[in-house]
């Protein structure tokens, strides 16, 4: 199944409390059991954007996704590949 980062623009997201993140989590995996078939599967959160990584059997399941979760998806692109250091062995 197809692999998505998502980039979410959410001004002040580096500074969110534990409480504020979990909360996020928490509208996140509500919204996510109305598509059962999306997987978040993690997030990383900057200065004032989250990239979450999902996997979706399509875009316009996450957009749904971020529809229903209220959470911006600003950008969401495809993984086409995967490379780490054990790429180059």
């Amino acid at each position: 199944m197809p692999k998505f980062v998502i980039e979410r623009e959410i001004q002040g997201a580096g500074a969110l409390s534990e409480r504020d993140l979990k909360a996020a989590s928490l509208k996140s995996c509500q919204a996510l059991r109305e598509l059962p078939e999306v997987q978040w599967l993690q997030s990383y959160v900057t200065g004032d954007k989250l990239y979450c990584v999902y996997i979706s059997p399509s875009e316009a399941q996450i957009q749904e996704h971020a529809r229903i979760s209220g959470f911006p998806a600003n950008r969401i692109s495809r993984v086409m590949n995967i490379i780490d250091p054990t790429t180059a062995e």
